[in-house]
């Protein structure tokens, strides 16, 4: 294991220091693309799921990537886990937008669960949708089952009764950004907006916690609200149970792990394809009370993430995690880097994530 954290750590170097992107291959040369991705280990092995990006633009054209390996440093390309349905009509059809996949395995049921934030074809980010899919083997192929916005007609446990009963006037919210604005979204104004439809869902991880209870954490309300949701047993659904969290924060791209009894979250800001400086939370329970801490990077770079947008939290045996970001090339997303970074404590038990050249677990 100290030899492949050793190596991951020179894969971070090359991706950093702007080294052409063949140097991200596959066992058959190929670049690899994957994503906004997320990792499962199962059965001996590593799969890495992630969006295939095009060389130019940024629709959906292929479909969910899947790779494997044993060692976290050679990848095989398994082929296409979800791909893009060739019937217009489908949600998943050619010219929509599949971002962040992540896969959780269920031992009741033995399926191998994808879920995905989905936009449909032709409507920009509006749609703002969740797509599941499943299958019986970790590569796939996985059959997309549906997409559906965030339990529909039910409030978040830890929004006010005062806040439920508010009675908007919507045409007088529409200039964002003013203090009346702010404070009508920190009151839930867009959860009643939605509240019909159900919320909207993007940028989001999946977390499967010690009991075996799967959540889902997505950033919604028109980006300005992270929100988690319980999933069924089966983690096919919502029990409807769910919680915002930092009204008006505008946080995206959510990456979870728990060390011992604490969760710990890491996302960005919103700045479109711009990297930005990373947040993080820690909470004693999923449900928090939340709360928010300084960024967890060190060294050149730092106060940008090291350029990169954070998409996941790999937890290894013993204790060790490895934060994975994109650093990504939005002329070309492609060919998109990628950092992946060891997680370490300091004294007081504060998440740290360093730049390094090369590491190792100590």
């Amino acid at each position: 294991m100290k030899r492949v954290l050793v190596l991951l750590g020179l894969f971070v170097l090359l991706a950093m220091v702007g080294k052409a992107q063949s140097d991200w291959k596959d066992v058959n040369g190929e670049y690899i693309n994957a994503h906004g991705g997320g990792i499962l280990a199962y059965g001996g092995k590593y799969y890495w799921f992630g969006e295939h990006r095009p060389a130019k633009g940024f629709i959906t054209e292929v479909g969910v990537n899947c790779y494997s390996s044993t060692d976290l440093c050679n990848w095989k390309h398994e082929g296409v886990a979800l791909p893009v349905s060739p019937e217009a009509e489908s949600e998943i059809g050619k010219g929509c937008i599949m971002e962040r996949p992540k896969v959780i395995y269920n031992k009741k049921t033995g399926k191998f669960v994808l879920w995905f934030h989905l936009e449909l074809k032709d409507r920009g980010y509006e749609a703002a949708r969740v797509g599941m899919a499943v299958s019986d083997t970790p590569a796939g192929p996985y059959r997309f089952v549906r997409s559906m916005r965030v339990n529909p007609g039910i409030f978040p446990m830890n929004m006010s009764q005062p806040d439920r009963n508010m009675q908007w006037d919507w045409d007088k919210y529409k200039e964002w950004w003013t203090p009346e604005w702010r404070k009508a979204v920190e009151e839930g104004f867009f959860v009643q907006r939605d509240l019909k439809e159900g919320q909207m869902s993007r940028d989001m991880t999946l977390f499967v916690d010690d009991d075996g209870k799967a959540y889902h954490i997505y950033s919604s309300e028109e980006n300005l609200t992270l929100q988690i949701a319980e999933l069924t047993d089966d983690y096919q659904g919502y029990t409807g149970k769910y919680i915002r969290i930092f009204p008006g924060g505008h946080n995206e791209a959510p990456a979870i792990f728990k060390h011992g009894n604490i969760y710990w979250m890491i996302t960005s800001g919103c700045t479109g394809w711009a990297p930005n400086e990373a947040r993080m939370f820690s909470a004693s329970s999923i449900w928090g009370p939340w709360t928010q801490h300084p960024h967890p990077f060190i060294g050149p770079g730092a106060e940008k993430t090291f350029g990169g947008q954070s998409t996941y939290v790999l937890s290894l045996p013993e204790n060790k995690y490895i934060f994975m970001a994109d650093v990504w090339k939005p002329d070309s997303l492609m060919y998109s880097r990628y950092i992946w970074l060891p997680i370490e404590f300091d004294k007081a038990g504060m998440p740290v994530i360093e730049w390094k050249n090369s590491w190792k677990p100590k």
